[in-house]
């Protein structure tokens, strides 16, 4: 009785009130920036808040604070993982990391006795993926090829003044280095090769947070209005970027061009759960380190 008492006053507030979802700062504002800017609505309010670091949102999905969050899904995979009841609705994020390069470079090989650089940290996708990648072309990471992390506008700052020659960074970071070096790998379709899919990497998407799985209607109209609001980002580019802008200090220009290489499209974790799940297997077994365990069924909503 008082388990149903506490759903009912639970759901009344989220049809009073809404929902706060959770978003990575930066340019997956883009995909949001409809219902930021109120050009997608939902039957239930959606109230976005941003979050800058890994540990600020591992601290908030871990105190239940909000029942919405977009995560990358390495990240989600070892919170899940940890024991925080979270699942995966959707995948809205699937091209945009790329390796960079101001010197020649062949092939990885090239990499050998380097330096690359990476934003964010060990244990992020492009920081896994280039370690898998090196290790199936010869390469010992952290042996043969050393590995440097600092936050992107820091490696764009160095890269573009020659003080580092080499870095894994996502979009729009990339563009913002391409007047001083070239894109020499494309991270997608290096997976692409590996896991024979088409669709690119699983990098980020939708979860929800502990009780409000028994809330299946609410579930399905956020995840609704994300899935509309991805398509209308994607058909009125200059309006969200519009938008955007308000949020995020990166001029609009090199927003736009940056969308050339990138790809947001939302898939249901129902038509995407074994490109997860491989993705996330073939880490783990490359890179234990970064994915210490493959999370099991309860880690996908359906």
């Amino acid at each position: 009785m008082k388990k149903l008492v506490i759903s009912i006053i639970l759901l009344f507030s989220i049809l009073q009130f809404g929902i706060s979802l959770l978003n990575p700062f930066g340019p997956t504002i883009f995909p949001v920036a409809p219902i930021l800017g109120e050009k997608v609505k939902g039957e239930v309010g959606i109230s976005i808040e941003l979050w800058k670091n890994l540990d600020e949102v591992v601290s908030k999905v871990s105190s239940n604070y909000s029942k919405f969050v977009v995560l990358p899904i390495t990240t989600a995979a070892n919170i899940y993982s940890s024991g925080v009841d979270i699942k995966l609705v959707g995948v809205h994020e699937w091209k945009v990391f790329y390796l960079i390069a101001n010197e020649d470079f062949k092939d990885l090989s090239s990499l050998k006795g380097k330096t690359v650089y990476s934003a964010h940290g060990r244990g992020q996708t492009v920081d896994v993926l280039l370690r898998y990648l090196l290790v199936q072309n010869g390469l010992k990471p952290d042996v043969d090829v050393k590995f440097a992390y600092a936050a992107p506008q820091e490696i764009v700052a160095l890269f573009k003044s020659k003080k580092i020659n080499f870095a894994a960074l996502p979009e729009p970071f990339v563009s913002m280095c391409l007047d001083s070096g070239k894109i020499v790998l494309d991270f997608q379709q290096e997976w692409n090769k590996i896991s024979n899919s088409s669709l690119g990497i699983p990098i980020a998407g939708l979860f929800v947070v502990g009780k409000i799985t028994e809330f299946e209607n609410v579930i399905n109209d956020v995840e609704k209005t994300f899935k509309k609001s991805v398509e209308y980002a994607n058909s009125h580019i200059d309006e969200a970027l519009e938008i955007t802008s308000k949020y995020l200090p990166i001029p609009s220009a090199i927003l736009k061009k940056s969308l050339e290489r990138t790809t947001f499209k939302y898939i249901p974790i129902n038509e995407c759960k074994n490109e997860v799940h491989n993705f996330l297997k073939t880490m783990h077994e490359l890179y234990p380190e970064g994915i210490p365990q493959v999370p099991d069924e309860g880690f996908y909503l359906k």
